[in-house]
């Protein structure tokens, strides 16, 4: 199967006020309250020394929340927080892990609160071929970073089809992974996952950075199990 012509329409305002509307973190430490360090507006100083973190995409309107795997690999007795805007201010909330998978690095939070801006996915029935213009929202460099291509096409999705990499031509720096990758309209194509570097003569140049898109109807089916043992 052949996939369509790219859309040449790059992301523009909406795009990036959907993306910053958005903005989330995740953050695992040992710590069990991150309350003081509200209260000292986050600031920098004051962070906790044992934080492992990234970023993350709100996908439904009760709290769910989609990040990569990779920040997680050592939440093992630790306490995992997301960090997100309601109401015009950030806030700070003790997340439950509901669902991950190591091959996709993808993995599925919930915050038992409501997420009124949360992104819609772009059809998964629709090709996103390769050159589809896109910006990402990692909380690095999301704000800063230009528009982008898809480097890789990603062909609909069917019932039996898994978790799926794709790659785009923005560089990302760590903070980044977890955070999403959109479209002109701010729909959601999949997860920043990793950086690939060609390194020859140690001289390293970027080639590429890895993201990744899940099934978004098993997902679905997995937001909805979930729903139903709370």
């Amino acid at each position: 199967m052949t996939p369509p012509p790219a859309d040449p329409t790059p992301p523009g305002k909406m795009a990036r006020q959907i993306v910053a509307e958005r903005a989330s973190v995740v953050l695992v430490t040992g710590q069990d309250s991150l309350q003081g360090w509200q209260g000292r507006r986050f600031s920098q100083t004051s962070a906790p020394s044992d934080a492992d973190g990234g970023s993350a995409a709100p996908i439904s309107p009760d709290g769910y929340f989609l990040t990569a795997n990779h920040i997680l690999e050592r939440m093992a007795g630790r306490n995992v927080f997301v960090f997100h805007t309601r109401n015009g201010k950030l806030e700070v909330n003790k997340a439950r892990v509901v669902w991950r998978s190591a091959p996709a690095d993808l993995a599925l939070l919930h915050v038992p609160v409501k997420t009124p801006y949360f992104y819609q996915w772009t059809p998964g029935d629709r090709w996103l071929p390769e050159g589809t213009e896109v910006i990402h929202g990692g909380v690095s460099t999301g704000y800063r970073s230009g528009n982008g291509k898809l480097t890789s096409s990603l062909p609909p999705e069917g019932p039996f089809t898994g978790a799926r990499k794709f790659k785009i031509d923005i560089p990302l720096l760590p903070g980044d992974s977890g955070g999403p990758v959109v479209n002109a309209v701010g729909e959601l194509v999949g997860i920043n996952s990793a950086v690939e570097f060609l390194v020859p003569l140690e001289t390293a140049f970027f080639v590429d950075s890895e993201c990744s898109r899940p099934n978004t109807g098993k997902l679905e089916k997995i937001i909805q199990a979930d729903r139903a043992r709370r």
